[in-house]
């Protein structure tokens, strides 16, 4: 059938957008039958925003902002959101940081005032980061030091694809950079990174525009004015050569190995970004899939394997440069070298034919009713539009990403599969240590 009479999956989300003149961006989305309501505030202050010396700065100030703030006793917003009846979190990512609250819609107001009084002025006190950074330090343990595979492989690939401090240095941070850190390096880190300009406030659900803004301009609008810090510089060449660290895993009982290509810039480039995220699921998606059949289901030389673009797993919220990853859990004794030369026999057999209509429909049928399933949550629509704002300043494009899914072609897979070559390829393999 021609693509042109093919129908399209797409939302129609209603997205308004306007700024206050702190330069505070907002988009509102609203359901106004919806009973509830999802705020997002996300701060342009990732992992890769971090200045040498403040490695975990970012991690560390999703946690102090939660501490207090010029109204607010610590650990009052906790209180405040459940009181309403409502949940909230935090999370840090290689490009931003976010904050999310869902509550009844009649809690609107509430939620808008606990997040102007923290981007206005958190409480930072001796106490509260003395005890954050232990806190942060306790998860590198947990999370990383003392956990098989930890931080495998979106800590460990990084350094061995990059050449450069923001790309390349340990998103965590060192004990010694948390342990140097204080009040005046916090409250530095939060002048710069967690200005209005620098920051996305997104509403989505039960309300109407007329309503959200007045209270959107009630508690933001005073909040004092600061521009956006220079951006950090990404840029880095492509690999020429293959590169490849092996490292020994005390808690691993099994190995495991992990490879990366970068991919097209996912803002500037977009249509040649798009056929790399629909190629790794056709690599991975399912027992169907080219390397789930071959290699756990066929050879038997993996129990497990997964693929996905971006480091921490979301297409549609990084920046360039960023990679396509491939991973692979091995039974004991098993060779991540024979593994990477399975992938890439797969990758040249699927670049010469390309992948089969049925099997690249039923891919893009999962991936867009995936992203339809996210989009049917208050906050995950928030932060979507949120990122897509701060990001590429066009939260409606989360409308269109479903057609735009669904219309990669297999050629344009296919010429994607060609460019995941060894020369390009930069690959980390977990050499198990629990029994050596």
């Amino acid at each position: 059938m021609p693509t042109s009479n093919l129908i399209r999956p797409r939302t129609g989300y209603r997205v308004e957008r306007l700024t206050l003149d702190n330069g505070l961006r907002v988009v509102l989305a609203p359901e106004p039958d919806c009973p509830v309501t999802g705020v997002a505030v996300v701060y342009g202050a990732g992992i890769r925003s971090e200045p040498q010396g403040r490695t975990g700065f970012a991690h560390l100030f999703e946690h102090l902002m939660f501490q207090g703030s010029e109204n607010l006793e610590k650990l009052a917003h906790f209180r405040h959101i459940q009181g309403a009846g409502g949940t909230f979190n935090g999370s840090t990512h290689l490009d931003y940081t976010r904050y999310i609250q869902t509550v009844p819609a009649n809690a609107l107001e509430r939620v808008l005032f606990l997040e102007a009084d923290r981007m206005r002025a958190p409480r930072i006190t001796p106490e509260t980061l003395r005890n954050q950074v232990d806190v942060v330090k306790e998860e590198i343990r947990v999370n990383v030091l003392n956990r098989p595979f930890g931080g495998f492989p979106w800590l460990r690939l990084p350094p061995v694809m990059f050449d450069t401090f923001p790309n390349a240095h340990d998103g965590y941070g060192s004990f010694t950079d948390l342990d140097a850190a204080g009040v005046d390096e916090a409250e530095e880190f939060f002048d710069r990174y967690y200005a209005c300009g620098n920051a996305v406030l997104c509403v989505t659900g039960g309300f109407s525009v007329e309503q959200a803004e007045v209270l959107v301009r009630r508690h933001f609008g005073d909040v004092p004015a600061r521009p956006a810090p220079p951006a950090p510089v990404l840029a880095e060449p492509d690999l020429t050569a293959a590169r490849h660290h092996s490292y020994v895993d005390a808690a691993a009982p099994t190995p495991a190995v992990a490879a990366a290509w970068r991919v097209p810039d996912p803002v500037s480039d977009l249509a040649g970004y798009l056929p790399y995220v629909v190629l790794a699921e056709v690599l991975t998606d399912g027992a169907s899939s080219r390397l789930v059949s071959r290699l756990v289901l066929g050879d038997r030389l993996a129990t497990g394997v997964s693929g996905y673009v971006g480091f921490m797993g979301d297409p549609f919220d990084v920046l360039d440069p960023t990679a396509l990853l491939l991973q692979a859990n091995l039974p004991a004794g098993g060779s991540a070298g024979h593994v990477l030369d399975v992938i890439g026999e797969e990758t040249e057999r699927l670049a010469t034919e390309g992948p089969a209509p049925e099997e690249l429909s039923r891919v893009q049928a999962r991936m867009t009713a995936l992203l339809l399933r996210e989009g049917d949550t208050m906050i995950d629509r928030a932060t979507r539009l949120a990122v897509l704002e701060l990001q590429r300043g066009n939260p409606a494009l989360l409308n269109e990403l479903p057609a735009l899914l669904s219309s990669v072609t297999a050629e344009q897979v296919g010429a994607a599969a060609a460019r995941l070559v060894p020369d390009r390829r930069a690959s980390v393999e977990v050499v198990a240590g629990r029994g050596r």
